[in-house]
C-alpha cells in the first residue's frame, strides 16, 4: 500500500543533497575506476545513501565491489534476501562475511549505509562496523570478522573498483538511486561524519562532507555534473568511468527531499518496474494497476504522465482511493475504489460511471498531466499542455471542467494508471518531479521543485516530501 509519507520527511535540512544517480539494471549501468597505492589499505570507511527499487535476484545487487574473480573479491551487496551483506572471499587467506538481520524493504525510503573498516584493531568485531541511519547494526544473521591486519580489495593498488556491478563480471546489477557517494580511504570514520539526527524530526539525515580527509583512494561522488556523473568532488581527482548512464539519469529525488515512485511491493505477475522504478510495464493481456508511494489527503499536487507504449486494449490514468484494492484483475476504473480515470478513448469515468465522453484522445508519446486539488476536490487533465473539457485549475470550488472527487478528505488517494479488456499493455512513464525520460523545455513548482514539460499550475506541488511536509 502507498505510504502517505516515506522517512525523510522534513521540510530544510540545512544540508540539501541537489542530485542523484538512478541506476537500472536492465540497462546495466555502473560506474568503475582503478584505484592507486592506499593510504592505509588496512582502514578505509564506505559511505551512500541509496533507494533501493525492486526485490534483488540472483545473488543481490552489488552497491561498490572490487576483485579479479569469485574467489578473489569484496563488495558491499544489497542481497537477495533484502538485508545489507559485507563480504570477502580470498583463495590463499581468510574470507569473512557480515550480513544484517534487518531487512530493507520500504519502497518510500532512503537509508544511509555505512561501512568502517580497520583490520588492525584487536578486538575482531571492531575491524567492521556496520550502520544504517546513523544506527550501528549489532544483530547480524552472519557475523565473520577479518584477520587482524588483512588487506581487502577495494582499497588496494591497482584495483578495479565498480559501482552498482560486480567488479569482476557482468552481474548483480544495482537498481535503484545512489546518493552522497563518499569512500575514505585510511580512516575508519562514524557515520556522524557524513550525517546527523534533525533535531525537530529526530530523522537521519546528511550533512556537507567539505571537510572530510579522503585519502589517497577517497572519492566522494555528489552527482551533481550532468555531464560529468563519475566527477570526483574530493579533490582527488578520482573520476570514475560512466557506463550506459547519462543526464537522463541524474535525479533530483533525494535523501533530502524524496520524490514518489511507483510502488514495487505491489509488483505481480506480468508488471515490470524499472528506470528507478518510474516506468510501468505490463506484459500482459490481464488487468494490471500500478500506484506510488505517496498519497495525499489534502493539498494541490501535479504530475505527468508519458505513454510510451500503447496497443489494442484500454489505457486508464487517474486516482484512486487506497481505503481497500486488489493487485490482480485490478484497473484505475474500478468501480468499488475507482476515483477518476481518463481512458485513452477519451472518455472519463468517475467512480465507475461514464460522467464524460468525446473528450481528447490519447496513444503513444503523448503526456497525460494531473493537476489534483484535494482541498476542493477535483481533478484537471491535460493532454501534452491543453487542459481537457476547459478545466480551469484555478477555479476553487467551482471545479470549471474539473472531474469531481467524490467523499475528498475522507480517505488518502494516489495517482495510479492501469490497463483493462485485454492486450499487452500499457507502458507509462511516471514523472511525479524527477522524470525517467528526457524533458525538452523543463518546468518546476512553486517551490522549485522538480523537472516538468510543461508548466506547473500555480499552487499546484510535485509529489515529494518537502512539499509533502509543507501543504499534505
Amino acid at each position: 500500500m502507498p505510504l502517505i509519507i516515506g522517512t525523510n520527511s522534513i521540510k530544510d535540512t540545512g544540508f540539501n543533497v541537489a542530485n542523484s544517480l538512478r541506476f537500472n539494471e536492465g540497462s546495466s549501468d555502473s560506474l568503475e575506476y582503478t584505484q592507486s597505492t592506499p593510504t592505509n589499505g588496512k582502514k578505509f570507511t564506505i559511505s551512500v545513501w541509496t533507494k533501493f527499487m525492486e526485490h534483488p535476484l540472483g545473488n543481490g545487487q552489488e552497491i561498490i565491489a572490487g576483485g579479479t574473480d569469485g574467489s578473489n573479491e569484496t563488495f558491499l551487496r544489497y542481497n537477495n534476501q533484502e538485508k545489507i551483506q559485507f563480504r570477502h572471499e580470498h583463495s590463499s587467506d581468510t574470507n569473512w562475511h557480515v550480513q544484517t538481520n534487518k531487512i530493507l524493504r520500504d519502497p518510500s525510503a532512503w537509508y544511509h549505509i555505512v561501512t568502517a573498516v580497520d583490520t588492525t584493531q584487536g578486538t575482531a568485531s571492531n575491524r567492521i562496523k556496520l550502520y544504517i541511519n546513523g544506527v550501528q547494526e549489532t544483530s547480524f544473521a552472519t557475523e565473520n570478522y577479518p584477520a587482524q591486519n588483512e588487506e581487502t580489495f577495494l582499497n588496494k593498488a591497482s584495483a578495479t573498483v565498480k559501482i552498482g556491478q560486480q567488479a569482476y563480471a557482468n552481474s548483480a546489477w544495482f537498481s535503484g538511486y545512489m546518493a552522497e557517494f563518499c569512500f575514505i580511504d585510511g580512516q575508519q570514520l562514524a557515520p556522524t561524519s557524513f550525517g546527523e539526527f534533525d533535531e525537530d524530526s529526530g530523522i537521519w539525515k546528511p550533512k556537507s562532507v567539505s571537510a572530510l580527509t579522503f585519502g589517497t583512494n577517497g572519492f566522494y561522488l555528489d552527482f551533481e555534473n550532468s555531464g560529468s556523473l563519475g566527477n570526483d568532488k574530493s579533490g582527488n581527482g578520482n573520476n570514475f568511468t560512466v557506463n550506459n548512464l547519462t543526464s537522463v539519469d541524474q535525479s533530483t529525488d533525494t535523501c533530502t527531499n524524496n520524490f514518489a515512485t511507483w510502488n514495487y511491493l505491489n509488483q505481480i505477475s506480468s508488471v515490470a518496474y524499472s528506470e528507478g522504478n518510474l516506468k510501468f510495464t505490463n506484459s500482459s493481456s490481464t488487468n494490471r494497476l500500478a500506484f506510488p508511494t505517496f498519497a495525499m489527503t489534502k493539498g494541490k499536487w501535479y504530475c505527468e504522465m508519458k505513454v510510451t507504449e500503447h496497443n489494442n486494449s484500454y489505457t486508464h490514468i487517474g486516482l484512486r482511493n487506497i481505503g481497500s484494492y486488489t493487485l490482480t484483475n485490478a484497473y484505475v476504473n474500478d468501480p468499488t475504489n475507482e476515483k477518476v480515470s481518463y481512458l485513452n478513448d477519451g472518455r472519463v469515468y468517475i467512480h465507475g460511471g461514464t460522467e464524460t465522453s468525446s473528450l481528447p484522445t490519447y496513444t503513444s508519446g503523448d503526456i497525460i498531466g494531473m493537476a489534483c486539488d484535494m482541498d476542493n476536490g477535483y481533478l484537471y487533465y491535460h493532454k501534452n499542455g491543453t487542459y481537457i473539457n476547459s478545466g480551469n485549475t484555478a477555479s476553487g470550488s467551482s471545479g470549471t471542467g474539473g472531474f469531481d472527487i467524490y467523499n475528498h478528505g475522507s480517505i488518502d488517494y494516489c495517482f495510479a494508471v492501469s490497463n483493462s479488456d485485454g492486450g499487452t499493455d500499457p507502458v507509462i512513464e511516471a514523472n511525479f518531479g524527477s522524470p525517467p525520460y528526457a524533458i525538452s523545455s523543463g518546468n518546476t513548482d512553486g517551490n522549485g521543485y522538480g523537472n516538468f514539460e510543461f508548466a506547473v499550475p500555480s499552487g499546484y506541488y510535485a509529489l515529494n516530501t518537502k512539499n509533502l511536509a509543507e501543504y499534505g
